[in-house]
């Protein structure tokens, strides 16, 4: 008999994001981009223009966290301000 080794996804499902407290969310009201590992902070910086109907402050307050989590996850991240993601590329702010 054969045996494969699973790869464990690190995703995480519906069910385990609404189990999340909204603390564990870069934008907490939003409940959008959770930051429980290094796959998902990254993955929130990627998408951070993509998030949509928040306020700049509610921005501000997500990138606090996210740059703290990254720190936390040993991921560099070279923008120090949010609004350098929506410059220089075809992101732009909505």
């Amino acid at each position: 008999m054969a045996f494969t080794k699973q790869k464990k996804s690190s995703s995480l499902s519906t069910a385990d994001q609404n189990r999340l407290p909204a603390k564990e969310f870069a934008f907490t009201r939003r409940r959008k981009e959770p930051l429980t590992d290094a796959k998902h902070v990254r993955n929130a910086i990627a998408r951070f223009d993509q998030v949509e109907d928040v306020t700049d402050a509610e921005r501000d307050r997500a990138w606090k966290k996210i740059r703290a989590a990254a720190k936390k996850f040993d991921i560099e991240v070279s923008a120090e301000n949010w609004r350098e993601l929506f410059s220089g590329g075809t992101a732009k702010k909505r």
